[in-house]
């Protein structure tokens, strides 16, 4: 028998608090990612080098992991793939499906092996952008 839990105002409350609690480096992603162009993708390592921390590859899927529910329909998360132009599985095969499945409706191409050529579809980055200056490590 399933058992379904309801959220109060309080759970709420603390799942909006969560979300403005979030680091600073994840709003810079969130920021550069909405520029990324509809046809173009990224890929996790050049978010990270434009943001000014070129080993922070994984910092960047986690930060759009966490993505705040209410900047789902916003940030373009799908644009961004792995270093070789494919979709990085993480134990959930319908999220790869959905971010193949919008990626090609915006006209991305995928080979058989299913990569993107990153030569043609790659985005160059924003034409103007000031890399964050960041105290301590990210």
């Amino acid at each position: 028998m399933a058992r379904h839990t309801l959220v109060s105002p309080r759970g709420l409350r603390a799942k909006a608090t969560a979300a403005a609690q979030q680091p600073r480096f994840f709003a810079y992603v969130y920021r550069l990612v909405a520029q990324v162009p509809k046809g173009t993708v990224v890929t996790y390592g050049q978010v990270a080098a434009l943001l000014g921390a070129p080993r922070a590859a994984r910092a960047v899927g986690t930060a759009l992991r966490h993505l705040p529910p209410q900047l789902v329909g916003t940030i373009p998360w799908q644009r961004v793939i792995n270093a070789s132009g494919g979709i990085s599985f993480r134990g959930d095969v319908i999220r790869v499906e959905e971010q193949r499945w919008l990626l090609e409706n915006e006209g991305i191409e995928f080979n058989r092996h299913g990569k993107v050529d990153l030569k043609t579809q790659r985005w160059a980055g924003p034409k103007k952008w000031r890399v964050p200056q960041w105290k301590g490590k990210v």
